[in-house]
């Protein structure tokens, strides 16, 4: 007699696979509804708290460009700095002026360190990332204020490039005052959890500025020493 025997694997009862059935729809069904909860909530945060997250972001760096462009100016335009040492004034025999002249070596040096010093003093402010009040990430924007601060990865600056600019105002009789300005225009990348926002900030300040006496040649005062047009008003 063979001492092996074929045992046949039992079958589930008729009952037991119905509750099987609908434990794998139920299973099937909450994570169609997660899935689709995850979705929404991706969509109102795309649409909501990003917008708001960016305003945020882009107001503090405003500010903090404002800042770090201030405090390179400061540093790089000594207190010994004069109107002469930007500009030269050419002048006839009878006094009248014949040439305003830029010094393109003072210049060129201002604009070079103060892009160089804004862009390090950006990068300084910038390490912490931004703080975001913990209300922003509802979307309101009247919770926009509200809660502790958590801080946003940025990239603070692509790129700092200064140039100059001038300006001629007739302010009496054979009067004309001639401002100069400095421009720093600052390239920044705010990274975001699902976006990327790419903005410039542009500083102007004034640099130099002087009334100069005696008749200047139409030829300057409509245009700009600097090449460029004379949009900055005093």
């Amino acid at each position: 007699m063979n001492r092996f025997h074929e045992y046949a694997l039992p079958a589930y009862p008729p009952k037991q696979r119905k509750r099987r059935s609908r434990g794998k729809r139920r299973l099937l069904t909450a994570l169609f509804f997660l899935a689709l909860a995850a979705l929404l909530v991706f969509i109102y945060f795309q649409r909501n708290v990003t917008r708001v997250l960016i305003s945020i972001s882009e107001a503090t760096m405003r500010a903090s460009t404002t800042v770090a462009v201030n405090d390179a100016v400061y540093y790089t335009l000594s207190d010994e700095m004069r109107y002469e040492d930007l500009v030269t004034i050419e002048r006839d025999n009878a006094g009248n002026i014949v040439a305003v002249a830029a010094n393109p070596l003072k210049i060129n040096k201002i604009a070079r360190d103060t892009a160089s010093i804004s862009q390090s003093n950006l990068k300084n402010l910038s390490l912490n990332g931004i703080p975001v009040p913990l209300g922003a990430l509802t979307g309101i924007e009247a919770f926009a204020g509200l809660g502790p601060s958590i801080h946003f990865r940025i990239i603070p600056v692509s790129s700092v490039s200064c140039g100059f600019s001038s300006t001629f105002e007739s302010v009496g009789i054979n009067q004309t005052k001639h401002s100069i300005y400095l421009s720093v225009i600052a390239d920044i990348s705010i990274v975001m959890p699902s976006r990327t926002e790419n903005f410039a900030v542009t500083t102007d300040v004034l640099v130099g500025e002087s009334v100069i006496v005696g008749n200047i040649p139409d030829a300057y005062l409509q245009s700009d020493i600097f090449g460029n047009k004379p949009n900055l008003s005093p």
